[in-house]
């Protein structure tokens, strides 16, 4: 009967929400239904776990997530998701109340779920999928996630003989899971034009097989690229069961199995996104993958991190990073500097405010290197934030960026900063915020083109 309860709480909170905001409540009714049934996810009816797919990971699970739903649209398949990104347990919670009717009952052919690699373990248990797609493992907010090894922990934990894995060929530590399921398949990027190398000298992880050294022949996106470990053996396979190829930056195109697709957004760490997708429309959904060149085309990102904003005669890059996290800021700064064209660069890093106590830290922007950025033709900086632009701006200095071409705005006005922007010389504008930012700082753009 507790079931019951929070079913119908859920959905009539859900009927509440769509009067109010359409766009509000993607975890609300799950949380509060959790209250009056703490194991509610466990007790819908209908569910066949070889039809549930998880995509979980440090970076790419939302855009894949996202990027999966949209080929499959045009099938005529019913899918479960939760495409408004609420991957904890709340969150599916929410979208089963949802699709569920008022027994209970859900009637579907496949669910894809984008998870919380943490809390994980926590959803698993009420619901053990037997698909796991793992997009990477990777530096992410410390205080909240620790060192990546310990992510690897929590995902251990859900391992069985009944798993069909999904892994990147290229991240190591993703990887390393791939004795522990049922099946496994592999997805890649190959070399393209963006691959680079780094000195030998470089810090490397350690093997998650042996604790030796990795070594990289060369990278793809920041710690991820073909590897191998010279003591045990464990490396990159070399036929992975997805390869994306013929990668074309300028025509925004690349191959996969000798068929052309187009490339809706041409950043480097979107190609495994695309691997990934392809994987799984092959072996779970086994589509015809030239069925999904002319879906490819129309994709729009809506969980994205990168557009291009007209503001007025100015372009706006926008570029949103995880907050803390290295490797999304990693590759933000590698796309900056491959733009040869006189620039402006405006930095809002902000505090966490996730965990009680919140904190403040920038230590996380030493893992990364500025150099090519700080090099990259940029005319003038702006570092903006209540708390750390003082900060943001030691670190360009310690890169060696000249204090006459910095502009310190030590506060969140957004309204000031696009003032600062309106302002600058060059229309060429790259702007970088935690991803909590978007919501409001778009509208003020929206509101000031009208």
């Amino acid at each position: 009967m507790r079931f019951y309860l929070a079913l119908w709480f859920a959905k009539i909170l859900n009927f509440l929400i769509q009067l109010i905001d359409k766009n509000k409540g993607s975890n609300f009714s799950g949380a509060k239904a959790l209250k009056i049934d703490p194991q509610m996810v466990s007790h819908f009816k209908g569910i066949d776990y070889a039809k549930i797919l998880f995509i979980t990971g440090t970076n790419g699970k939302s855009s894949t997530t996202h990027l999966i739903n949209h080929l499959l649209a045009p099938y005529p398949l019913k899918i479960i998701t939760n495409l408004e990104g609420a991957n904890l347990l709340p969150g599916i919670a929410t979208s089963l109340s949802k699709a569920a009717n008022w027994r209970g009952y859900l009637d579907y052919d496949y669910m894809v779920f984008e998870t919380d690699e943490r809390y994980l373990p926590l959803i698993y248990e009420q619901l053990p999928a037997e698909h796991l797609l793992i997009t990477n493992l990777q530096k992410d907010q410390v205080q909240r996630n620790g060192d990546p090894d310990f992510i690897v922990r929590k995902i251990n934990q859900i391992m069985n003989p009944k798993l069909n894995l999904y892994l990147n060929n290229e991240d190591p530590r993703s990887k390393a899971f791939e004795d522990q399921g049922a099946s496994t398949f592999y997805y890649s990027v190959a070399k393209h034009e963006e691959t680079f190398r780094k000195p030998d000298s470089f810090p490397s992880l350690s093997c998650p097989r042996c604790a030796h050294g990795i070594r990289y022949t060369y990278f793809n996106v920041d710690n991820i690229g073909d590897f191998h470990c010279d003591h045990c053996g464990f490396s990159s396979q070399e036929n992975p069961d997805a390869r994306i190829t013929d990668v074309n930056f300028k025509d925004k195109t690349f191959k996969k199995d000798g068929i052309r697709f187009p490339m809706p957004y041409d950043l480097p760490y979107m190609l495994y996104n695309y691997a990934g997708a392809l994987l799984i429309m092959d072996k779970l959904f086994h589509k015809e993958i030239d069925a999904c060149v002319p879906v490819f085309d129309d994709f729009k990102n809506i969980a994205g991190r990168f557009e291009k904003i007209p503001y007025g005669r100015k372009t706006i890059k926008y570029m949103r990073i995880k907050q803390e996290n290295p490797d999304t800021l990693q590759n933000t700064l590698n796309v900056i500097a491959q733009d040869p064209e006189p620039k402006a660069v405006c930095i809002g890093l902000y505090p966490v405010e996730d965990i009680v106590p919140y904190y403040t830290n920038t230590f996380y922007t030493f893992d990364c290197d500025f150099g090519p950025m700080a090099a990259a033709n940029v005319e003038q900086f702006l570092c903006f934030s209540p708390v750390v632009a003082y900060d943001t701006a030691n670190r360009l200095i310690y890169e060696g960026v000249s204090e006459e071409k910095l502009y310190i705005q030590p506060n969140g006005d957004f309204d000031e900063m696009l003032h600062h922007i309106s302002e600058m010389t060059t229309d060429n504008i790259y702007l970088i915020t935690c991803l909590a930012s978007y919501d409001e700082l778009n509208t003020q753009i929206q509101e000031k083109l009208q």
